[in-house]
């Protein structure tokens, strides 16, 4: 097999782990938006405000300890800045 073919093939093989992993990311995201408007839903009985910027810096904190790259701990923070940008954007179920 070629240089070229042998290649293709490898990129082939990380693609399809990279989709496997991707199914397994939609999955958790989806279960980790259920348990945060479970949250929403309690916050207003337990007389908490539905944002808590101390929440997520905990978030961002727990996030950089547990961090072992090769992403940098800033990309990771981009990432869930997202991600708790669009669970404050969700309409509760």
């Amino acid at each position: 097999m070629s240089d070229q073919n042998s290649n293709l093939a490898e990129i082939q093989k990380h693609r399809e782990q990279i989709d496997l992993i991707d199914r397994e990311l939609v999955a958790l995201l989806n279960k980790r938006a259920g348990h945060s408007l479970v949250i929403r839903g309690l916050k207003p009985g337990a007389h908490m405000g539905l944002y808590d910027a101390k929440r997520e810096e905990e978030i961002f904190a727990k996030l950089d300890g547990m961090n072992a790259g090769p992403l940098y701990n800033e990309h990771l923070r981009e990432i869930y800045a997202t991600i708790l940008k669009v669970m404050k954007e969700t309409p509760s179920v």
